[in-house]
C-alpha cells in the first residue's frame, strides 16, 4: 500500500511567535511556514503557497494553514499542539476542518477535541481518519477558553501537523 505525506512543524522558538486570531467559528487556524525545514517534510506538495487563489500565499497568512491532499484516500490526521501556561483557561479545543477558509467545498469541521487544564503547560495530541480529497484543503483549528467561553489569546509554543493518505483503498 502506497503512502503520500505532507508533515509540517512550526515552533515559536524558531519562527517567532504566532498571533492568535479567533475566526467566526471561534477557533484560530494553526499556521505553518513553507519550506523544508527540521521536521517538516512535503515532497507531494500539499503545503504549497501556490494553492487556493490566483496570488501566492505568504506565512503566516491564513492560507499557509492549509494542506491540500495530493490523492484520493483513507487520510490518517495527527497533530500536536503546546500551550504556554494560562491559569485563566478552563478548556483547550482542537478540530480538523475539511476547507477551514471556504475555498472550494466549504467549512465542515470534524474530530472535535475538548479537554480541561493540567497544571503548567499544555501539551496535547491529537488523531483522526477520514477520507479526503485533492479539491479539499484541510486545517487544524485551535482554541483557548475561560470561564464564560471566552476565548483566550493562549500563546502557542510549538505545533505539527501531519496527513498520511493511504492511497490503495481497497473496495469491494
Amino acid at each position: 500500500m502506497s503512502v503520500a505525506i505532507c508533515s509540517l512543524l512550526w515552533d515559536a522558538a524558531r519562527h517567532g511567535r504566532q498571533t492568535i486570531r479567533y475566526d467566526s467559528d471561534g477557533y484560530h487556524l494553526v499556521r505553518f511556514p513553507y519550506g523544508a525545514d527540521d521536521e517538516s517534510y512535503d515532497p507531494w506538495r500539499m503545503h504549497d503557497p501556490a494553492k487556493g487563489l490566483t496570488g501566492p500565499s505568504e506565512y503566516p497568512d491564513a492560507r499557509s494553514g492549509l494542506i491540500w491532499p495530493s490523492h484520493e484516500g483513507w487520510g490518517l490526521l495527527s497533530a500536536m499542539v503546546f500551550w504556554e501556561a494560562d491559569t485563566r483557561a478552563t478548556e483547550f479545543r482542537s478540530r480538523y476542518v475539511r476547507d477551514p477558509l471556504n475555498l472550494g467545498t466549504g467549512y465542515d469541521s470534524t474530530a472535535t477535541t475538548d479537554s480541561a487544564p493540567t497544571r503548567g503547560g499544555q501539551y496535547r495530541t491529537y488523531l483522526w481518519q477520514m477520507f479526503v480529497h485533492p479539491g479539499t484543503p484541510l486545517g487544524l483549528k485551535i482554541s483557548a477558553r475561560g470561564a464564560g467561553d471566552v476565548k483566550l489569546a493562549t500563546p502557542l509554543m510549538h505545533a505539527q501537523f501531519k496527513l498520511a493518505i493511504h492511497t490503495d483503498v481497497v473496495t469491494p
